[in-house]
């Protein structure tokens, strides 16, 4: 293959059982006129580190959120929100005082973006396209390439969810409980110790790779820079898919927690207009802790609500987001949703905790991080974001600790140790107004 012999309608061919194969590429400039892109750490004890994601939407009160004291062990005690941790007070940290230091340019999904990716929409004002990847996927990068998955994203009411790659690029998580079930558990998956198994067709896809490689190599060398990174994006997805492949013919690791679970109902539909949240998310949660326990992922985000649903919560009059902006004084209707938010938090790690991992759990190699777009949901606040960290991420992260910025910190500082804790080389999170250089101190082990 040479420079002069490529057209935009040059393809890689290959042959694979005797039959031609063929890839084609994506747009390059030399097919246009002159007017016209590691490794996972393991803890000390040989476990791999996990990342997990707890979303809620629409915020919380802060008169009730916020603990009275700040410090470590019995110098601090849950507020009245989140008294649903109260079982799991000596395993979480609380992060009470920083804002997202972003323009407030479009209520809810500017705090979802500055949250979950430490930037700024991508259209201000526009959309809630986000213009960077969120942290989840800016952890996988890191910790999600070795295992089958390289993220999982679930949750009882997600929506689309706010899982980013980057602009214009979702995970869109699943709802369906049998649905994740099928996916993680049906075919594809393979129990430690037992033979591997794989769909006949994925090692078909796996041969037209292998067919093409050298003509990928050979492209590339006959093209300008531009040219090659866009076919290095274009090819991504083929890597990504050739690793998931070899991960599927290899024996995999020993795993003593690791068990196939019994498959969910097919359907959980809305009780009175009610929808199943706790059930739907104790079954999701539990899924992912398997998953994460037999190595099939290390990163899950679980988006229990999104921003400005309006869902209607068990004993609530009306909608969740109506009663935000509507419910006249101390919002007791608002505080009880928030409670069954924070329930399910609290479940999610429950679920962790409840599987033994050599002398210690599941949880302890975790960072499980509890998050809102917004503080105060009746002014879309972006001061005094409500911000929970769960485990220990082996040892690197603080436990029982409630730790109160005094100076409104931005909170891209705790999601910055969050993946330093966790195994990826970071000098910087975020961007704009949400990049930091330095990590929070005050939950760092």
């Amino acid at each position: 293959m040479n420079a002069k012999s490529i057209s935009r309608r040059t393809v890689l061919r290959g042959l694979v059982a005797g039959s031609a194969v063929a890839i084609g590429l994506p747009t390059l400039d030399r097919f246009c006129n002159g007017n016209g892109t590691a490794w996972a750490e393991t803890g000390s004890d040989g476990f791999p580190k996990r990342f997990g994601l707890f979303f809620w939407g629409n915020g919380m009160l802060p008169a009730r959120w916020v603990p009275k004291s700040a410090g470590v062990g019995a110098a601090w005690q849950l507020s009245d929100q989140l008294q649903p941790l109260a079982k799991h007070k000596a395993r979480i940290a609380v992060v009470t005082g920083t804002r997202l230091g972003l323009l407030n340019s479009q209520p809810h999904g500017a705090g979802a973006a500055g949250i979950l990716s430490g930037r700024p929409l991508l259209h201000q004002g526009g959309d809630t396209t986000f213009a960077g990847p969120s942290i989840d996927q800016i952890i996988a990068d890191f910790i999600g390439k070795d295992t089958r998955f390289r993220s999982l994203e679930f949750g009882a009411a997600a929506g689309n969810g706010y899982s980013y790659n980057g602009p214009n690029s979702q995970n869109p998580p699943e709802s369906n409980p049998f649905l994740l079930f099928e996916r993680v558990f049906g075919l594809g998956f393979t129990m430690p110790g037992e033979k591997p198994k794989f769909d006949p067709s994925l090692g078909l896809r796996r041969s037209v790779l292998d067919a093409v490689s050298g003509d990928i190599k050979q492209l590339r060398a006959t093209v300008g820079a531009a040219d090659a990174q866009r076919l290095d994006q274009h090819f991504e997805g083929v890597r990504q898919l050739e690793k998931r492949l070899a991960k599927l013919e290899l024996a995999p690791p020993k795993l003593d927690a690791c068990k196939v679970p019994k498959a969910p109902e097919k359907a959980y539909p809305d009780i009175e207009g009610r929808p199943q949240l706790q059930l739907k998310n104790k079954v999701l949660c539990d899924l992912a802790a398997y998953a994460l326990a037999c190595d099939q992922t290390r990163v899950v985000s679980n988006f229990f609500t999104m921003p400005v649903n309006n869902l209607l919560f068990k004993d609530a009059t009306t909608g969740h987001h109506e009663l935000t902006h509507n419910e006249p004084g101390a919002q007791d209707e608002v505080h009880a949703i928030t409670l069954q938010c924070v329930e399910a938090f609290a479940y999610q790690i429950e679920s962790l905790a409840a599987v033994t991992e050599g002398a210690t759990t599941l949880l302890d190699h975790c960072a499980l991080m509890g998050c809102s777009e917004v503080s105060l949901g009746k002014t879309h606040s972006l001061e005094e974001m409500p911000l929970i960290i769960a485990g220990s991420a082996g040892g690197k992260l603080k436990n029982d600790v409630h730790y109160r910025s005094e100076g409104s910190e931005n909170t891209s500082k705790a999601l910055l140790s969050l993946c330093r804790a966790v195994g990826c080389d970071m000098a910087s999170f975020g961007a704009e107004g949400g990049k930091v250089n330095d990590g929070l101190a005050g939950i760092e082990a």
